[in-house]
């Protein structure tokens, strides 16, 4: 634990007294590499035990912090294998991790940046087609997006798909008299994650009694996060979208290709932005 401590002292010094272009380099690149690492542990039981041991981590400081022996003593013993514990926690991830850089997937991913573009418009095509379908043919439909805030307990609801999304797919889905028609479709990026899930629903003051409890699940599900919902009505095929506990109704097909262009419009991540701060770095050093 001392030693924790000791390389935390000369990493704050370090970068306070002496700190370089290379050591901006260097910390960037660390950077990236723990971003991966969280993103393959994102959506999994992974995350929280890392949330569990970065927590560890700052009790054991602040136990040194303030002298408290006996748990820094505690906590000193089950991190001084902590690399162990590590490989043994996280070997799924892990195996994951090295099985993308046997394949190269790792090293195509600045290829893949200059599709993501395409890639959106096909996935709002998609999505456009369905719903103005179901809209036609009054079919009931629920579609949620999720975006910073996880959904997990809601996919857990429902039935898990995992599938790419495409208007077959979804339209399938929501047709009367199938398995999977009755609840909502949840949505992470350009993956239909689950059909059939349970939402909360509205309190009845905040939605219009005219409304039923497709759209009071929309406005439900947008008060306790911040995913956008679409809704298509059983009764008269008007389409609305749910915000922030707020019904939008009836919504364009401009206002609809407007909204998810929204949605998919920036799915770069900061990862490139950072790769090309580094790619711009590096030509201005060798200048």
């Amino acid at each position: 634990m001392n030693d924790i401590m000791a390389t935390i002292r000369n990493m704050i010094w370090t970068i306070t007294h002496r700190l370089h272009f290379t050591d901006i380099i260097d910390i960037l690149i660390v950077a990236v590499i723990l971003y991966e690492l969280l993103l393959l542990t994102r959506h999994t039981r992974g995350s929280a035990l890392l949330r569990g041991l970065f927590l560890l981590l700052v009790i054991a400081f602040l136990s040194s912090l303030f002298g408290l022996v006996s748990l820094n003593w505690l906590l000193t013993i089950i991190l001084q294998n902590g690399a162990l514990v590590l490989i043994i926690l996280f070997q799924p991830e892990l195996r994951k991790a090295l099985e993308k850089m046997g394949r190269g997937r790792w090293f195509h991913k600045s290829s893949k940046k200059a599709n993501v573009e395409d890639e959106s418009d096909i996935l709002i095509q998609e999505i456009m087609q369905t719903v103005s379908d179901l809209s036609k043919r009054r079919v009931g439909a629920l579609i949620v997006f999720e975006r910073q805030t996880g959904l997990e307990d809601v996919i857990e609801t429902g039935t898990r798909l995992n599938a790419a999304i495409s208007a077959p797919l979804l339209e399938n889905i929501f047709e009367p008299n199938t398995p999977l028609h009755d609840g909502a479709v949840v949505i992470r990026d350009d993956t239909v994650e689950a059909a059939a899930c349970i939402l909360p629903l509205a309190e009845a003051s905040g939605v219009s009694r005219e409304l039923g409890t497709r759209h009071r699940a929309a406005v439900g599900i947008s008060e306790n996060t911040d995913a956008i919902v679409i809704v298509v009505s059983e009764e008269t095929g008007v389409i609305s979208m749910a915000q922030d506990g707020v019904l939008t109704r009836p919504m364009t097909s401009h206002d609809l290709h407007q909204l998810l262009k929204q949605l998919y419009s920036d799915r770069e991540t900061w990862v490139s932005s950072l790769m090309k701060i580094l790619r711009s770095g590096m030509e201005g050093s060798g200048k």
